[in-house]
């Protein structure tokens, strides 16, 4: 897990969700933390050395960025087996906004300030350019305005912190978002890798999931059946009632809750819950 930084406590709370929660986390310092599993143990380390102890099998699991797996060059040693939807951005380019931008060419023989060595390195030679890598920590869209570099490769959510430094993204090299990666497993302990990997992925998968129930008077089913989406099907059940009736059960998108609701009354439906869920198996 990530001792620090933007990824830390989204994973943190993402295992919550999954029923992994450390039994102690009010000291950073702590590297090693036994969880509310007895067979989980957390690992605190730099979001950016998650991917090398992974592709190592010292640790087996990891929450980390896309970008970083490129950047230590590690993708063809692990396995991204989950996109966690949080983190995401993209790696760009980036110039002044007075440079005489014409193409990825006009940075030919020119500085070039960032953290992603690697990644850099590897668009710029795929593209036959030249130019001069700096590394740095941090603070990397501060170096042109110092001088110290005429274009930077950094990370760009919402583009706010580029353009607050004068900056403009012209190139994008890659998407990413937190991941979470498997390395060698063990036999003995691949049972329990499968098991965090398939309880997270349920979490991930419940995201912006309502469970939509209601009662259908009989001469309304199946219209109000088909304004209704499913994963497989709704389940449906008769209702013990003096009138004929049935509870119609869905899983939906909150997305499509207010169609939903419109509709399904428009056909006849009332009584109408919706509940959240914590986790979805396919």
């Amino acid at each position: 897990m990530p001792n620090k930084g933007r990824l830390r406590e989204p994973a943190l709370r993402l295992l919550s969700s999954a029923g992994i929660e450390p039994l102690y986390g009010g000291d950073s310092r702590a590297l090693l933390v036994p969880t509310t599993r007895s067979d989980v143990v957390l690992v605190y380390a730099r979001a950016d050395d998650i991917p090398v102890l992974v592709a190592s099998g010292a640790v087996h699991l990891g929450v980390t960025g896309r970008d970083l797996v490129y950047e230590a060059c590690v993708e063809d040693e692990v396995e991204v087996v989950l996109d966690l939807g949080f983190g995401s951005g993209r790696i760009v380019v980036a110039v002044p906004s007075g440079y005489e931008y014409t193409g990825l060419e006009s940075l030919e023989g020119r500085r070039v300030a960032t953290k992603y060595v690697n990644i850099a390195s590897r668009f710029f030679e795929e593209r036959g350019v030249r130019v001069r890598i700096m590394k740095v920590s941090g603070a990397t869209e501060v170096m042109p305005l110092l001088g110290a570099a005429d274009a930077i490769v950094d990370i760009m959510s919402t583009g706010t912190t580029l353009r607050a430094h004068g900056l403009t993204p012209v190139e994008t090299i890659m998407e990413t978002s937190a991941v979470m990666i498997r390395g060698p497993v063990p036999e003995a302990l691949e049972e329990t890798a499968l098991q965090v990997v398939e309880v997270v992925r349920s979490v991930v998968n419940a995201r912006g999931v309502k469970l939509v129930l209601m009662n259908v008077p009989d001469e309304a089913l199946r219209a109000v059946l088909s304004v209704l989406p499913s994963m497989s099907g709704p389940m449906v059940a008769k209702l013990e009632s003096p009138r004929p009736m049935w509870e119609v059960m869905v899983a939906a998108r909150e997305s499509d809750l207010p169609r939903i609701i419109v509709e399904a009354r428009r056909m006849g439906a009332r009584d109408i819950v919706i509940l959240g869920v914590e986790k979805v198996v396919p």
